[in-house]
Formats: C-alpha cells, sequence, structure tokens
C-alpha cells in the first residue's frame, strides 16, 4: 500500500513533489507525521497554552469508528513552555501516547521516541519504529514552539 509522501518542514507537512510529480511512500512516514503534528484536543485536565479556550482537536474525532481513538498528538500545548526538563518528559510523552496506534493496530511491534533540545525555542523528536520482518524505520523531527504559538492551530 502506498500513500501521498508528507514531508515535515518545522512548521508543518507539504506534500513532497519531484519532477513534477507528487511522491509517494509506504505510507509510514506520512502516518507517524499526522500522527505527531496533528492537533490532538486536549484533555480537560490539560492547562493551555496562554490562557487561550480551544481544546483544538481533529473533527472526525467526535465519530471515531472505534471508541476512543483519536488521532494527532497534545505537542501543541507546548508551544510556550521553557525548555525544562519535565516539558522533554512531556514532549516525549505526547509523542508516544500519539504513536501508541501503531502498536494497537500491530503496524508495528515497537515505537521508541526521544526527545531533545537542540536550540532556543526547538524541540527534536527521534523515532524508531520497528515493524515485523523490515529494517526499523528511523525518523528524526525537528519542532518549533513559536512558530506553533504564532500561527494558532495546526
Amino acid at each position: 500500500m502506498s500513500d501521498l509522501r508528507l514531508t515535515w518542514n518545522v512548521h508543518a507537512a507539504d506534500l513532497t513533489v519531484t519532477a513534477n510529480d507528487i511522491e509517494v511512500d509506504d505510507g509510514l512516514e506520512t502516518a507517524v507525521i499526522v500522527s505527531l503534528f496533528t492537533d490532538r484536543r486536549a484533555e480537560d485536565a490539560d492547562a493551555l497554552p496562554d490562557g487561550h479556550t480551544d481544546r483544538r482537536g481533529y473533527w472526525g474525532d467526535e465519530l471515531p469508528v472505534i471508541a476512543g481513538d483519536r488521532i494527532g498528538s497534545r505537542l501543541w500545548l507546548l508551544a510556550r513552555e521553557k525548555q525544562l526538563t519535565p516539558v522533554l518528559a512531556r514532549a516525549r510523552a505526547y509523542a508516544i501516547e500519539a504513536l501508541q496506534w501503531l502498536l494497537d493496530d500491530r503496524v508495528a511491534e515497537s515505537v521508541d521516541v526521544s526527545a531533545a533540545f537542540t536550540r532556543p525555542g526547538w524541540l527534536e523528536l527521534q523515532v524508531v519504529i520497528t515493524r515485523p520482518d523490515t529494517d526499523p524505520a528511523e525518523f528524526r523531527f525537528d519542532y518549533t514552539w513559536l512558530a506553533q504559538a504564532e500561527r494558532g492551530a495546526v
């Protein structure tokens, strides 16, 4: 199965075009990008950045095919957080939460995520996905919080 290939460019995902044609991939990278960088609805207990009241989220989550199934991540909640160790732990937890469906749907045998600050206002996520009978897929994403806060919802 193939999917239109999305590429993460720090602020947003774009379709990948080569030689005037849209590229396709096996769907895994695109699925990871959608999972990590689509805004998941904030939990009732989550503090929203800058006192906003919009809990965001994908409209399709209102009528999921599987009860409780949700798309996206809560990484957007970190938009104005300081670069502290507890924030890194939350970023990693949000990424793992967003990718949990890969394990639940048996697309992957394991998902490993690491998070690091690379410079002021920037978070790097390293994702390693191990699937049956294939080499692990490794992805690295740079994520800027300030752009998120300035743009609003993704």
